[in-house]
C-alpha cells in the first residue's frame, strides 16, 4: 500500500492507495510520503477542494465491505457539492433502514472525497467519524456553502 498525507484547513489526511485506487482517508499526518500518478493526482484534487475550486473529485476508489456499504457509498458521492440528504432519504431509495444507513456512512473507508459530511439526520445535524467529529462536519459544510440549515 502507497500512501501520501497533505496538510488542509480541516486538519492533516493521509489518503491511502492500492492497486490502483484510493482504498481510505485518514485523519492524521503520516511520516511515509509514497510517490505516485495516482497520489500526486489525489492530493491535487483535495488541494483544490480545500481551496475552493473543485467541487467534485475523479479518482479512482475502491470500497471495501458489504454490497451495502458499497451502495450506500456510490449514494453519498452522488450528492452535490453544496447538498445535503438525510439516512431517510437514502435509505428509501436503497431500500433499508435509515439506520443501516447511518451505520454504512460512519463506515465510510474514504471520507471527505465520499462525502459522508453531506448526510444529516431527519431533524438536523448528526454525528461524524472524521478527527474533530461533529465541528469538522460543520467545517466541511460550511465549505461548501450548505451550513445554512446549521445557523
Amino acid at each position: 500500500m502507497k500512501i501520501r498525507s497533505i496538510k488542509t484547513s480541516f486538519g492533516p489526511l493521509t489518503l491511502h492507495e492500492e492497486a490502483g485506487a484510493i482504498i481510505a482517508l485518514t485523519w492524521q499526518w503520516h511520516p511515509k510520503q509514497d510517490e505516485s500518478d495516482l497520489l500526486d493526482e489525489a492530493v491535487t484534487q483535495l488541494a483544490a477542494y480545500d481551496a475552493g475550486t473543485r467541487e467534485a473529485f475523479d479518482l479512482p476508489l475502491r470500497v471495501g465491505g458489504s454490497d451495502l456499504q458499497k451502495r450506500v457509498c456510490d449514494a453519498m458521492r452522488a450528492i452535490p457539492f453544496g447538498h445535503t440528504r438525510t439516512y431517510g432519504e437514502i435509505g428509501r431509495a436503497l431500500g433499508v433502514p435509515a439506520q443501516a444507513i447511518g451505520q454504512a456512512c460512519g463506515g465510510n473507508p474514504i471520507p471527505i472525497i465520499i462525502p459522508c459530511h453531506r448526510v444529516m439526520g431527519a431533524k438536523g445535524l448528526t454525528g461524524f467519524s472524521g478527527a474533530g467529529g461533529v465541528e469538522t462536519k460543520v467545517a466541511l459544510l460550511r465549505h461548501e456553502g450548505a451550513a445554512g440549515l446549521l445557523i
